[in-house]
């Protein structure tokens, strides 16, 4: 008698999962009507933000069969501003693995440091979350990802570990803002709150966040380091750039090359911070700068225009896998935007919110701000849309427009690390399977997410 084999489930692709994301929404834009509201420009905020209760319906727009392929070409033009941004930072980066600098500086801090290499998660992840919390540092963060993840894998941790340093750490910061001016900035000045007021109370919960994120991340690395079975990437084949041993590293000197590189890759995060902070740099400016930082550390290599050349190709070839998911993932807001469906869900879900008092509208807002963060993964985006509405919703049911405002601030910024908008574009910037990221990641967002009921709730309580 033959016996019966078990089939394990094996999970799709993620551009197949992706896809199925597309396919959703475009379904989505069949069933939602179309509507919107009207947008005038808030002088304040520079800002053009939805008038409150001038919504209305539009004749139904829809999404056809064809229609949901060129939303993935228009969604590749949508997002080729961060998609050439991702090939320039790794570009530049590479420049500095190919010289072996990289190398190098693992080597030298892992001589320093020795056993305590476990310090080198809180310590960094703090800086990152600081300057996520404050100068809304995000997007200018994903050139590292790659570095941190090799330099984890080099430490004996894995490469969730060596994404999470960047990714999770920034994005707690960026939602736990302190006076981070693409979200709270933006929130207050639109919903005519004094501008970074109630200051300590959004510090004190930046504290509880990091804590809880640093925490979780440094417990799995350390599992991971003791007993690399139980990484939950064990097994998986993965193309992760090859790093030499603990000890093969400690034994790597400076050269002279080295050094000046290690010098101009200092040189250019100061850069970057300096032009983020008073130049008003965002993407492109950023962008020029890699672009230069790769020429100019190819050539104090002394390599030959053609061999920077080619290693510009490597480097791209290496980020494409990634570039591609943020195109074919910009296919979802596109169908959405075309569909007019993003303002008709944004206002079902507020007209809720004034049956409800105190707490349980607080909740609600949170509630309501998570699920629009779906569809308005942008920040300051979802503020001139949401806080118009929810400001004096938030007056009419007997709450400070400041508790509107971390409603907000909550609800846009941690979902992410979650919502597939987010995850599938930093997932395919890491390398990483969809799946495995959201095993690593749904407990630390659950508990993110109880922080958030709790903070909101003390917020009320206390009159914030």
């Amino acid at each position: 008698m033959r016996k019966k084999t078990a089939t394990s489930f094996k999970m799709p692709h993620t551009y197949v999962i992706i896809f199925g994301m597309v396919l959703l929404t475009a379904l989505l834009a069949n069933i939602v009507p179309a509507g919107e509201f009207t947008r005038v420009l808030d002088e304040a905020s520079g800002k053009m933000v939805v008038v409150a209760d001038s919504f209305h319906y539009l004749p139904k727009t829809g999404c056809s069969l064809f229609e949901i392929f060129t939303s993935i070409q228009l969604g590749f033009i949508d997002g080729a501003q961060i998609i050439f941004f991702i090939v320039f930072a790794y570009a530049f980066v590479y420049m500095l693995l190919k010289n072996g600098t990289f190398d190098a500086v693992v080597g030298a801090v892992l001589r320093k440091i020795g056993n305590r290499v476990h310090l080198l998660i809180p310590i960094c992840m703090i800086a990152f979350g600081i300057l996520g919390s404050t100068i809304g540092l995000f997007e200018e963060t994903y050139g590292l990802l790659p570095i941190f993840i090799s330099i984890a894998i080099a430490l004996g941790f894995d490469a969730i570990v060596g994404g999470s340093i960047v990714y999770i750490a920034v994005a707690v910061g960026f939602a736990a803002a302190t006076i981070n001016p693409f979200t709270i900035g933006i929130a207050q000045e639109v919903s005519q709150v004094p501008l970074f007021s109630g200051l300590g109370y959004r510090i004190f919960c930046f504290v509880i966040f990091m804590g809880i994120s640093i925490i979780y991340v440094w417990r799995y690395a350390e599992k991971v380091r003791k007993h690399p079975e139980k990484s939950i990437l064990a097994g998986e084949n993965l193309n992760f750039r090859e790093v030499g041993t603990k000890e093969e590293l400690m034994k790597r000197d400076f050269t002279l090359t080295q050094k000046i590189s290690g010098l101009c890759f200092i040189f250019t995060v100061v850069m970057l911070l300096v032009g983020t902070i008073k130049l008003g740099w965002y993407i492109n400016e950023i962008a020029a700068l890699f672009i230069i930082m790769m020429l100019v550390i190819g050539l104090v290599s002394r390599f030959t225009p053609s061999q920077i050349a080619q290693y510009f190709i490597e480097a791209a070839k290496d980020m494409m896998f990634g570039a591609l998911i943020v195109g074919l993932s910009r296919a979802i807001p596109v169908i959405m935007d075309n569909a007019h469906i993003i303002d008709t869900i944004v206002y079902w879900l507020s007209t809720g919110l004034a049956q409800f008092q105190g707490i349980a509208s607080a909740m609600g807002m949170l509630f309501v701000q998570n699920i629009i963060n779906f569809f308005i993964p942008s920040g300051g985006g979802q503020a001139v849309v949401t806080m118009p509405i929810l400001a004096p919703v938030s007056e009419m049911v007997g709450l400070s427009r400041q508790i509107a405002v971390l409603a907000f601030q909550f609800g846009d910024g941690f979902s992410n690390i979650f919502w597939p908008t987010s995850v599938f574009m930093m997932c395919g910037i890491m390398g990483l399977p969809v799946n495995k990221w959201y095993k690593f990641v749904t407990p630390l967002f659950g508990l993110l997410f109880i922080a958030e009921i709790v903070l909101l709730t003390i917020a009320v309580l206390i009159g914030y």
